[in-house]
């Protein structure tokens, strides 16, 4: 991680040294008063309920060799206009000063996070590799991320959201990516940039500041991702089960966790990966996973091999939960949109079948004008998979109750309820032995905490 004296620092930010010698030496950078670590630099950020200056103190007592901060504040410190702003400038620099590092970043409206997890450990058989930590993706995130890694890292993942226009860029030139993956365009996000074209073209942004001598990996199945390509300087390579993939996804099977083995073919050499994450939708995570590899230099094998043995490291994201009872718990309740819960959809019936199946869904956020009809037809959607028992949770849920119940659903097959807890209550009462459950919505709802519960349901 970063070792830098505050004097160097303040140069990176445009800041100014007060409280404290320039030439104190500071190792790691953190936002979370609960992350310090000795010697470490703790970046004081202003939010709308709490204002990280106020922690000061606390975190200089607990060990942080200084603060980054927009006021003065006790002990040393780095004084900025913005701290945000000056974080970027700082991981921007010290990016500048890894001379031997490859950094790989990616976006996508789903499976960013899915994706990141299965590149760094696939890389991470070929060298020393950083990657973010759940999904630290923002502008807060991304740099936190870079000044992870030291002069041993060979490579430095990146994942990156979007909230508009010219984000993205704003990222990219923070990271200046040498291999960039735009792994797939849908949803997420409608209320944010008005369009389907308008979300591939904030995503694209990827693309623009790649140089020749790097690689731009895109989705071949996905037309929004593809007509982004005139957009990189660097050479395409392309993913998916089209025939005109570089990278082609072949003869895909499911276990009984919905799990997929699949054929990764390239360069007419076949390898076979057999995932250990849930969903036929992680097909096209992995071999965007292996296809950034390959462009890094990574050999199809070596690739193959490493997939067949990653683990989703990021909670919340298809953890699949057996309990004692044969109850089954897909916890997938870190975020959702459109495309997302269709594929979690599907992964529930192909895990369910002969058993009864649930659907415990809460809202999608961030789908602006469009929520009404993408909640009404996903309730459609469950009636269509032939779900065992819907059940829609929170106000913004009625429009998913109620195409379900247009679609066809009759008696108790969908049900709506106000929030967590009375969706936890109705499980309690109505699960039995062999059930199968996803858990599925946009983050801020909390729908995780269902799951916790009935996982903890049959702890002694």
């Amino acid at each position: 991680m970063i070792s830098w004296t505050l004097r160097q620092i303040a140069e990176a930010v445009d800041g100014r040294v007060i409280g404290g010698d320039p030439d104190t030496s500071i190792r790691g950078v953190v936002s979370d008063s609960r992350d310090i670590t000795p010697g470490s630099l703790f970046v004081a950020i202003p939010g709308e309920r709490v204002d990280g200056h106020d922690f000061v103190p606390d975190v200089l007592d607990r060990g942080a060799g200084a603060t980054l901060a927009s006021r003065e504040v006790t002990g040393p410190a780095v004084i900025v206009d913005d701290t945000v702003a000056a974080l970027g400038r700082l991981a921007a620099a010290y990016r500048e000063s890894l001379t031997d590092l490859r950094v790989l970043a990616l976006t996508g409206s789903s499976g960013k996070t899915t994706t990141k997890d299965l590149l760094a450990a696939v890389l991470a058989t070929a060298g020393p590799t950083v990657a973010p930590k759940g999904s630290y993706n923002s502008e807060v995130g991304l740099p936190l991320t870079i000044v992870q890694c030291d002069d041993d890292t060979r490579f430095l993942i990146l994942e990156m959201g979007m909230r508009g226009f010219g984000h993205i860029d704003y990222l990219c030139q923070i990271g200046r990516p040498d291999i960039a993956g735009l792994i797939n365009v849908g949803s997420a996000h409608l209320g944010m940039v008005g369009s389907r074209e308008g979300i591939a073209q904030a995503k694209g942004e990827i693309l623009d500041r790649l140089t020749p001598d790097g690689a731009a990996v895109l989705h071949a199945d996905n037309p929004l991702v593809l007509v982004q390509a005139p957009r990189s300087a660097a050479p395409v390579w392309t993913f998916g089960e089209s025939a005109d993939a570089d990278v082609r996804i072949s003869n895909v099977r499911l276990d009984d966790d919905a799990r997929a083995s699949f054929d990764l073919v390239y360069g007419g050499i076949s390898a076979p990966v057999a995932l250990r994450i849930a969903g036929e939708h992680q097909t096209a995570n992995a071999a965007a996973a292996a296809t950034m590899a390959l462009a890094a230099g990574l050999d199809l094998t070596q690739i193959a091999s490493a997939l067949s043995t990653a683990e989703a490291s990021s909670r919340w994201r298809m953890e699949i939960h057996h309990r004692s009872d044969g109850v089954t718990i897909i916890n997938d309740a870190y975020n959702a949109n459109p495309e997302s819960m269709r594929a979690a959809l599907k992964a529930l019936v192909a895990m369910g079948e002969g058993r009864r199946t649930w659907a415990v869904l809460g809202a999608m956020g961030e789908l602006g004008e469009d929520s009404r009809d993408e909640h009404d037809a996903l309730g459609r959607m469950v009636v269509r998979l032939d779900v065992s028992k819907m059940l829609a949770v929170g106000a913004e849920t009625r429009p998913l109750y109620l195409g379900a119940n247009l679609e066809g659903s009759w008696g108790d097959e969908a049900a709506w309820v106000a929030d967590v807890d009375e969706a936890i209550t109705r499980l309690h009462a109505e699960l039995r032995p062999g059930d199968v459950v996803l858990i599925k919505a946009s983050r801020s709802v909390g729908l995780e905490r269902v799951a916790q519960t009935l996982l903890e349901e049959e702890r002694p």
